[in-house]
């Protein structure tokens, strides 16, 4: 199975500077483990949406599969609370 690339949606940036540098660190070591596998344990389709959403401790990732292009596109992460409000 061929590795996908990553792709980051701009405010992502803004969304990691809000979470504490120890969890941002954990975050990314799991976005990293999408490459191999982005429909691994643990990963839930979202209803209503083609996207993805994984859990790391508090926080979600939420993310879209590129199939054709071989793209994890890094939609947006959040605290649990915050994530699924419109964005």
């Amino acid at each position: 199975m061929e590795s996908y690339s990553l792709a980051f949606k701009k405010s992502v940036a803004k969304d990691l500077r809000s979470i504490p540098n120890k969890d941002v660190k954990r975050i990314l070591k799991r976005i990293d483990l999408l490459r191999e596998n982005p429909r691994s344990e643990g990963s839930i389709k979202l209803s209503g949406q083609e996207r993805y959403r994984v859990r790391q401790g508090v926080y979600r990732i939420v993310y879209e599969i590129q199939d054709a292009e071989l793209i994890v596109f890094i939609v947006k992460i959040a605290h649990r609370n915050e994530v699924y409000k419109s964005s």
